[in-house]
């Protein structure tokens, strides 16, 4: 994981921003959706649309772009899936984060590319459509996903698929596409993509977060550069 922190610090004029609009904390709010927020508590976090207007009331309080945050948070609207498991092995630790945007907000690749893979990951709360780059800074090759997009973003795409720093590749998807969840875009940094393709664990059960945390370290530093 260390190769993927250096590497990208030593090559910081080749990051481009991952949206048209440039996120920084002058124009993003703060979206917590960890069950340690006490204003959860009167919020549905398994209904698409009462989460929708927590997360538009946020972002509207802070004149916001966008909404953003959510790294290693334990969120309780995985509970409503069985796809992220029951009990003790219940898959609830975010391992990426989570843009709140508008519905086809374009999305950029942050770095010189080639498409890893992608596919649409249609279990209820999954990502929905996804895309996997495949990045190469110095010996250092490591992947960013993007979940959450618009079915359309596949079209077109070939595995191997080259990217220049700041080429448009895909765009935000809608509830009835997405995985059910507000129009956001879900960013990730993998350091071995191991046996997955199209595909990647963005939420970890608790006993497993020492390993996911060094494997997917955080990605904001990269999305705010």
């Amino acid at each position: 994981m260390n190769c993927v922190v250096d590497n990208i610090k030593q090559y910081m004029q080749l990051i481009k921003p991952v949206f048209s609009q440039v996120l920084g904390t002058h124009n993003t709010a703060a979206v917590d959706l960890s069950i340690n927020n006490a204003e959860l508590n009167t919020v549905d976090v398994g209904n698409c649309n009462e989460l929708s207007r927590y997360i538009q009331s946020t972002m509207k309080k802070g004149n916001a772009f966008a909404g953003i945050g959510g790294y290693l948070e334990d969120r309780a609207i995985y509970r409503r899936s069985s796809h992220f498991g029951v009990g003790e092995q219940c898959r609830s630790i975010h391992l990426g984060i989570d843009v709140w945007c508008e519905a086809g907000s374009i999305v950029h690749a942050p770095l010189p590319a080639t498409v890893h893979s992608f596919r649409v990951n249609n279990n209820f709360g999954d990502y929905g459509p996804t895309i996997i780059l495949q990045h190469r800074l110095g010996q250092c090759v490591f992947y960013s996903l993007y979940g959450h997009l618009e079915t359309k973003s596949l079209q077109g795409k070939t595995e191997g698929m080259v990217l220049a720093a700041g080429e448009a590749f895909a765009t935000v998807g809608m509830p009835h596409e997405n995985g059910n969840y507000p129009p956001h875009l879900h960013f990730q940094l993998i350091a071995d993509m191991q046996h997955y393709s199209g595909d990647f664990p963005g939420v970890c059960a608790s006993v497993d977060l020492a390993y996911y945390s060094e494997l997917c370290p955080n990605p904001e530093w990269l999305l705010m550069s």
